[in-house]
């Protein structure tokens, strides 16, 4: 698990997915509900509240997450973002993309 402070900076490069339409309202592990307009994100260690850049590595669109919630715990998956996140960089037809990650804050 990181420290918010002492994850600033921090990069990854993985797959990511979004969350499907059964989520919609449920509870996140932050206590949060999830809400798929809301860019925000599933990350397994960053800390709840950290604000994460997700560039998709095909296009060199990015968008700008919250983490407020635990995930993804498919393997080769390193963030699970918000269907509205999501579309922000890549068509939700595709389902998985490529993406780096870097936390800003």
């Amino acid at each position: 698990m990181h420290s918010k402070e002492s994850s600033i900076g921090y990069t990854q490069r993985g797959k990511a997915s979004f969350y499907a339409m059964k989520y919609q309202f449920r509870k996140t592990a932050s206590g949060e509900r999830f809400n798929q307009l809301a860019k925000t994100a599933a990350h397994r260690t960053l800390p709840f509240g950290s604000k994460v850049r997700v560039t998709n590595v095909s296009n060199g669109k990015s968008t700008v997450v919250k983490v407020n919630d635990r995930g993804p715990f498919i393997e080769g998956r390193i963030i699970d973002l918000s269907r509205s996140a999501f579309s922000d960089i890549a068509d939700t037809s595709v389902g998985v993309i490529e993406v780096e990650i870097e936390v800003i804050r």
